[in-house]
C-alpha cells in the first residue's frame, strides 16, 4: 500500500512576510485609534474601536516570525510600538528581543517587571539568556544564575569574564562531538538518536574524552563515505579555531575569508569549549555596521529613531557643541576678512563652494580609511603610500574641478584673477581634507578610539575653516 502526501503550496514566503510587515504598520500609523484600542485607552468616550483592523493586526502578529516582528517594532514610534508588544505571546517574546535592535529595548521593557522579563527569555537557549541577562538596561544576572542548573551556572560564570566584543561573549555552547576512534557509522547512529542537531550545524567536533579538541567532521563527509570509515581518516584535523578573547569583529573577517558556518571555539589549553556559529556573525556584522554610521555623524550608537525628543537631545548634545564651537571659529575666520569681502562682493558666494568641495572629498576619504583600518588592510609599511595616494587624488581632482570652476568664475565676474585665486584655493583645500581625512582617523585609532567616531563633523568643519581661510586669504594677497 502506498501512501502519498500532500504538499502544501500555501508556503508562508518571503514576498509574503513583507507584505505583512507592511500591512501592520500601514494600520498602526495611518489610524491611531488602532493603538489605542489595542492598549484598551481612548481620550474620548464616544471614540468609535477599530474592531476589524485590531483583529487583523492580531492574525498577522500570530502568523509573523519573531524576527519579522522585530523588524516592525523598530519601525514604530513609542505608543503603537507598545501596542504591537502587548500583542506578542509571551513563550515568543523572548525570541522577538534576541532579534530587536538594542536601541528598542528600554522601550520594549519598560512596563515589566523583572519577573516577567525572566520568564520569557527562560525558554531561550542559555548563551541566548546570558546574552539578554547581561545586556539588558537592567541587571538581571544575579536573579538569571538563581534559577539555573549548576552546570549552566558555570557557563554563565565563564561567560562574565569575557569583554562585550568578544567570541566569548557570543559563543554557543551547544556542540557535537565525537571520538577519533569510531566509524562513521556509529556517528550516523548517535545522530539518529540525538533525534535534532543545533541550528547551523555544518559539521561535528572531533575530542578526546578530556574534551581536548583534535580535528571536525563535516556532514556531507559523514553522508558521503563508507559507513565503516574511521573518523580519523577523514576529519580535518587542522580546523580553523578561535579563542574565546578574540575580537567579534576579526572573527566575522574570518568568516567571511573561510566561507564559514560554524567554528570551534578552545580555550588556552586547547580545549573545546563552545562554536561560533554564522547566525551571531551576521548580527556582529549588522551591528558594527550601523554603530559605524551613526558615529560618524557624531550620534549615538544606542539612539532609538522614534526616542522622545528629550533623550534625542540628550544622545546628541555633546557634538552639537563641538560643531557649534567649530561653526564658531570658521565665522572668526571669515570675520578676519570683512575688508576684503566687503570690497569684493562676489568673494561671498564663492566660498561656500570652496568649503562644499572640500567636505566631500574629505568624507570620501575619511570613509575609505575607516573601512581600511576595520578591514585591518592599513599597516606601517603602507601608510606614506596612502597618504601620497590621497594626496595625488586630491591634486588631480583639484586641478580638474578647480579649473572648471575658475573658467567659470572668469566667465561670471569677468575677472582672470578671481578666476585663478578661485582654481589655487580649490586644489589647496582638496590637498588639505584629504590629508586630514588619512590623518583623523589614524590619530583616534593611536588615541585608542574609534576611528569612526564623529569623523564627518571634525572633517567637515576642518575643510570649512581651512576652505574660508585659503580662499579668502588668497583673494586679499592678489586682489587686492
Amino acid at each position: 500500500m502506498s501512501v502519498t502526501r500532500k504538499l502544501s503550496t500555501n508556503k508562508y514566503s518571503t514576498k509574503q512576510r513583507a507584505q505583512d510587515r507592511a500591512r501592520i504598520l500601514q494600520i498602526l500609523l495611518t489610524n491611531k485609534a488602532v493603538a489605542t484600542g489595542i492598549l484598551g485607552k481612548f481620550p474620548q468616550p464616544d471614540v468609535h474601536t477599530p474592531e476589524q483592523d485590531i483583529a487583523e493586526v492580531v492574525k498577522l502578529v500570530a502568523r509573523l516570525p519573531a524576527a519579522d516582528l522585530a523588524d516592525v517594532l523598530e519601525a514604530l514610534p513609542s505608543e503603537e510600538r507598545h501596542a504591537l508588544w502587548s500583542l506578542v505571546k509571551d513563550d515568543e517574546r523572548g525570541k522577538v528581543l534576541i532579534e530587536a535592535s538594542e536601541t528598542v529595548w528600554d522601550d520594549l521593557i519598560e512596563g515589566m517587571s523583572d519577573k516577567a522579563l525572566l520568564n520569557i527569555i527562560r525558554p531561550l537557549d542559555i548563551d541566548d539568556q546570558i546574552y539578554l541577562a547581561q545586556y539588558l538596561p537592567r541587571d538581571l544576572m544575579g536573579r538569571l544564575l538563581a534559577t539555573l542548573p549548576q552546570e549552566e551556572r558555570a557557563r554563565v560564570r565563564q561567560v562574565l569574564h569575557y569583554e562585550k566584543h568578544s567570541v566569548g561573549a557570543i559563543m554557543d555552547f551547544e556542540v557535537i562531538t565525537v571520538r577519533a576512534d569510531v566509524t562513521l557509522a556509529v556517528v550516523q547512529r548517535f545522530l539518529r538518536l540525538r533525534g535534532k542537531v543545533p541550528q547551523n550545524t555544518d559539521k561535528v567536533f572531533v575530542t578526546t574524552r578530556d574534551k581536548t579538541l583534535l580535528g571536525e567532521l563535516g556532514l556531507t563527509t559523514i553522508l558521503l563515505h563508507a559507513p565503516q570509515t574511521l573518523v580519523l581518516n577523514v576529519m580535518d584535523d587542522n580546523p580553523t579555531c578561535f579563542a574565546p578573547e578574540d575580537d567579534d569583529e576579526a572573527a566575522a573577517r574570518t568568516f567571511e575569508r573561510d566561507d564559514l558556518i560554524s567554528a570551534a571555539v578552545i580555550d588556552s589549553s586547547g580545549k573545546l569549549i563552545g562554536r561560533l556559529t554564522i547566525d551571531e556573525i551576521v548580527d556582529v556584522v549588522y551591528e558594527e555596521t550601523d554603530n559605524d554610521l551613526r558615529r560618524m555623524g557624531g550620534l549615538s550608537a544606542e539612539e532609538d529613531v522614534f526616542a522622545p525628543v528629550s533623550k534625542a537631545v540628550k544622545a546628541r548634545w555633546a557634538w552639537l557643541a563641538i560643531n557649534l564651537c567649530t561653526a564658531f571659529v570658521a565665522s572668526r575666520v571669515i570675520g578676519l576678512f570683512e575688508h576684503t569681502i566687503s570690497q569684493l562682493v562676489a568673494l561671498a558666494s564663492l566660498m561656500p563652494i570652496v568649503a562644499g568641495i572640500g567636505g566631500n572629498t574629505g568624507n570620501q576619504t575619511i570613509t575609505m580609511i575607516v573601512r581600511a583600518l576595520a578591514l585591518q588592510h592599513i599597516q606601517p609599511g603602507n601608510f606614506s603610500f596612502l597618504v601620497l595616494r590621497e594626496l595625488g587624488v586630491a591634486l588631480f581632482n583639484g586641478i580638474i574641478w578647480g579649473g572648471v570652476m575658475g573658467c567659470v568664475t572668469w566667465l561670471l565676474y569677468d575677472d582672470l584673477a578671481l578666476g585663478g585665486v578661485m582654481t589655487l584655493a580649490m586644489v589647496l583645500n582638496l590637498l588639505v581634507a584629504s590629508l586630514m581625512g588619512v590623518l583623523i582617523p589614524m590619530i583616534m585609532m593611536r588615541l585608542g578610539k574609534d576611528p569612526a567616531v564623529g569623523s564627518s563633523v571634525l572633517i567637515t568643519a576642518i575643510t570649512d575653516t581651512g576652505g574660508f581661510f585659503i580662499f579668502l586669504g588668497l583673494a586679499t594677497i592678489f586682489l587686492l
